[in-house]
């Protein structure tokens, strides 16, 4: 009952992203009921069936990565001062987020599967003249276990990993001994209730180590024939704290396997380009025909750009804050370097999907792309383009605070604003050509 009402008490934002990640698990779930469907209609072909299968995977791991960045970026199930009091610490809000997972993602397994049994024919009769008959075997008793099980395996994944991701984790006890530690995000980390910042120190004045030291030593009395003049005590005012940039993270240490990994998968694909078919099992229309060599190759390239897309992300930051910086290259530099493992991996995972497709594009035999082709490739692409824009509200959420100090000590909204601008035509230079580097040899395999 908390889940249902902190899912209807949202914000328009948040019902999106939630209904984002039901959309997602539609398609899937789709894709899984017509692998389904297509064991059935051809019992003599397992091996097509357990391929058509296997090319789900893709977006099953679309659908649960978006539906935990949807997760991070809830605010209804962020731990709050006083939730804990009443029985809501950080484990019940952290099984809060992954049942409120859970419900969107059955919301969308059931609406694919209203939408398969309107196809086949078992609501209100065959529609579109009966063209899905093959496809979605059509006439044939669908098996309810079977059905239910690969419907239930994207809730099930999702709130796993969601459950998982935000799971609460205490580093120890407080260093002053006192045993209180606050939690962080979803109890990720554990940190000092009260933490002294930057401008607490003694050169701003906020500090009285300078009046304790000052209390030790004795005054001078005055000399014979001196009238003492007491002189009345001058209140300092007071110093408003200066915000800390914090200090940049360590760079991310998959730049050298990214590397190694991308090159290895351009090799394969080069390599499978002059190769005859190995016999391998052929590829369901998700991907155009060819050796399995090629399959090799792309999935070796995508990984590589996972792994790689961090360290470039962090190199960007600490290039535009190269030669004397100013405070609009310091501000968007220190921001990529920070967001650089948030940000990093959902790009590089874009950059995999777009070196995809665009290698893709020029191929001349089209007729192998259907409609489950078009339906697979919306899916991971719009999962992957609305995981990048999640994280990047993330990380929106975790600059407020050093967001709106800057602007209470005057600094204006149109620096901030071009900061923004700067870090994303950084990405964009940098992320741009590698994309279609990545495509052109990607597609070297294919013109063959």
């Amino acid at each position: 009952m908390l889940a249902l009402r902190l899912t209807r008490g949202a914000r328009p934002a948040v019902q999106l992203r939630r209904l984002l990640v039901t959309a997602a698990s539609a398609g899937t779930g789709f894709l899984l009921l017509c692998a389904l469907g297509y064991a059935l209609a051809h019992p003599g072909s397992p091996a097509d069936a357990t391929a058509r299968l296997v090319w789900c995977l893709p977006p099953v791991a679309a659908t649960v990565h978006l539906a935990v960045a949807v997760a991070r970026t809830d605010p209804g199930t962020r731990p709050r001062p006083g939730l804990a009091a009443v029985g809501l610490g950080p484990a019940r809000l952290m099984l809060v987020s992954a049942t409120t997972t859970a419900l969107s993602c059955v919301l969308g397994s059931m609406l694919a599967l209203l939408v398969f049994l309107h196809l086949r024919g078992d609501l209100t009769g065959m529609p579109f003249d009966g063209a899905a008959t093959e496809a979605l075997a059509a006439g044939t008793p669908l098996p309810v276990p079977g059905s239910l099980t690969l419907l239930a395996l994207v809730p099930v994944l999702a709130s796993a990993a969601v459950a998982f991701v935000l799971r609460p984790t205490v580093l120890g006890p407080a260093p002053d001994g006192g045993g209180r530690r606050s939690y962080g995000r979803f109890g990720a980390t554990g940190r000092v209730a009260a933490r002294e910042t930057f401008g607490s120190y003694g050169r701003f004045g906020t500090r009285t180590g300078g009046a304790e030291r000052g209390a030790g030593r004795e005054e001078p009395e005055p000399a014979e024939g001196t009238v003492a003049v007491e002189t009345p005590a001058v209140e300092t005012p007071a110093v408003e704290s200066v915000p800390e940039l914090p200090a940049p993270h360590p760079a991310p240490k998959g730049l050298p396997w990214g590397v190694a990994v991308l090159a290895a998968g351009l090799a394969v694909e080069t390599y499978a380009a002059g190769a005859t078919d190995d016999g391998g099992p052929a590829l369901p229309a998700a991907l155009p025909a060819g050796p399995t060599g090629v399959l090799v190759g792309w999935l070796l390239t995508a990984v590589g750009l996972a792994l790689l897309a961090p360290g470039l992300t962090h190199l960007c930051g600490l290039l535009l804050q190269a030669v004397r910086p100013g405070a609009l290259r310091l501000l968007a530099g220190r921001g990529l370097m920070e967001e650089a493992t948030r940000i990093g991996r959902p790009l590089g995972v874009v950059c995999a999907v777009a070196s995809a497709a665009v290698a893709m594009t020029p191929l001349p035999d089209s007729d192998s792309f259907g409609p489950l082709t078009a339906l697979g490739a919306a899916v991971v692409t719009g999962c992957a383009v609305a995981t990048l824009c999640t994280a990047a509200v993330e990380a929106r959420q975790d600059r407020s605070g050093t967001t709106a100090a800057l602007l209470r000590l005057g600094a204006p909204a149109g620096t901030l604003r071009g900061a923004a601008a700067l870090r994303a035509g950084a990405l964009l230079a940098v992320f741009g050509p590698l994309t279609l580097v990545v495509a052109e040899l990607a597609a070297l395999p294919l013109s063959h």
